[in-house]
């Protein structure tokens, strides 16, 4: 048999890009050396999200008094976190296996080995094809002084089964905050250090500076501009030589290194010809084609944004497209969201951005504070802003506060459209809602706030 499409890689892109070609007529195969799902279901996004829930929940009930409740003897079983975590894994994984079996894809297990354009073999089995899509993800980056034994990356944390007294965390971005939140919210001391200026170096300072204050005031403790010099191993732990603007040493329970990924391209893909970058990742265009006709990549592997609702959506450009479509990628409107206490959410231009690039704008903020459904929820920290061209044209937003990662939808379909403020006003708002920073930016925005 020959496939219409062959797939390497069950993650967000794969399984995604596997059922939408089944959909659209084409035979399809699947390959998948570990667990369908990727590192998304299995390693990222899910599990963390669950381990999220039950801190953010025990960290509720510490602060309920502020609401009227009284509480006491409560404590976390991370026993029981790992358990749950890993029942909400399982049922992901074991639902993305028949979805692909519902919509009629072969699904091969196994390390999947490209022979040539049209042929490639997983374990003992030989795999015909007329379009082969590469979605082998990507992995955590180590390296020295890190690559040590018992130095966690974000593939081994889920692992743990236990609360660390003390946690070190290599790395300032999403990951690296995320986890700085929930052992901060379990009782672990919190370290986070990072290289660059501040946390977040991908977003605009003005949301790290909110991030830095909050996570500091529930008694994380953050280094910028720092770099680590050394990793010992001691009695319980370990011991860690860092330089500031001057040399000091720490030790700790654990380490967690959290300072990016690199996409899995092997010697066989390599071998095919098919173009890479300076960092090694497949280069592709904005439909997700290689420079090899009938290739094409999407996800982690061709390193553009390293994000599974990206991924998703690259798959479907990809197999769209093979089948005579003219889809493309809009990277400007995919959004980021952040799991931190307040939650963050972004897309399109951020505000640093556009200035490094001397591009003009015009910015409404509004405090996060001055909402009345904020105020019911004791959140007085963050805000929504709005960036807008000359025209008023909206080209980015950025919401730092409660349900960030719910409400920012609106912001991206405003930036996808070009939506102006105007016709952003022109939608009534729901009241009480956070939603309303919308409203509220975009009233700014225009130089007429109402509740500012």
């Amino acid at each position: 048999m020959v496939y219409d499409l062959f797939v390497i890689g069950g993650g967000p892109a794969g399984y995604v890009a596997a059922i939408r070609g089944s959909q659209l007529g084409m035979k399809v195969a699947i390959a998948e050396e570990k667990f369908f799902g990727g590192t998304c279901t299995n390693v990222g996004c899910i599990p963390t999200k669950t381990w999220l829930a039950s801190s953010e929940l025990f960290q509720s009930i510490k602060e309920a008094k502020k609401f009227g409740i009284t509480t006491e003897n409560f404590s976390i079983d991370m026993k029981f976190v790992k358990s749950r975590t890993d029942k909400v894994v399982m049922k992901g994984r074991k639902g993305i296996e028949y979805l692909l079996k519902k919509n009629n894809v072969d699904l091969l297990t196994g390390r999947a080995t490209v022979d040539n354009l049209n042929k490639a073999h997983v374990t003992d089995k030989t795999v015909e094809f007329k379009n082969l899509l590469l979605a082998q993800g990507s992995h955590p980056i180590k390296f020295p002084p890190f690559n040590i034994d018992s130095v966690m990356t974000s593939d081994e944390i889920f692992s743990l089964d236990k609360i660390p007294s003390s946690i070190l965390i290599v790395g300032g971005g999403v990951i690296g905050v995320e986890m700085a939140n929930f052992f901060s919210s379990i009782g672990s001391q919190v370290t986070v250090v990072e290289v660059m200026d501040h946390i977040l170096p991908n977003m605009d300072g003005d949301v790290a500076d909110v991030l830095t204050n909050l996570m500091k005031k529930r008694g994380i403790e953050i280094h910028t501009a720092t770099k680590t010099l050394s990793v010992g191993k001691v009695d319980n732990g370990f011991k860690v030589v860092f330089e500031e603007k001057e040399r000091f040493e720490k030790a700790f329970e654990m380490i967690l290194l959290s300072v990016g990924r690199k996409s899995n391209v092997t010697d066989d893909i390599k071998a095919l010809g098919v173009g890479l970058d300076q960092k090694g990742n497949v280069i592709t265009d904005d439909a997700l084609k290689t420079n090899i006709p009938n290739i094409y990549a999407a996800g982690d592997i061709n390193g553009k944004y390293m994000l599974a609702h990206v991924a998703s959506r690259e798959g479907i450009v990809a197999v769209t497209n093979m089948k005579g479509g003219n889809l493309k990628m809009d990277y400007r409107s995919s959004p980021s969201v952040i799991f931190t206490t307040p939650e963050i959410g972004n897309v399109g231009y951020g505000e640093d951005e556009l200035k490094k690039a001397g591009i003009e704008y015009k910015k409404g903020v509004f405090p996060i504070t001055a909402l009345g459904r904020a105020r019911t929820l004791e959140f007085n920290d963050g805000f929504g802003k709005i960036l807008t061209d000359k025209d008023e044209n909206i080209i980015g937003v950025t919401i730092v506060g409660p349900m960030a990662t719910e409400v920012l939808m609106e912001g991206v379909i405003a930036v996808h459209s070009k939506m102006s403020l105007e016709n952003l006003l022109d939608h009534v708002h729901p009241h009480p809602t956070i939603s309303e920073i919308y409203m509220e930016s975009a009233e700014v925005g225009m130089g007429m706030p109402i509740d500012l």
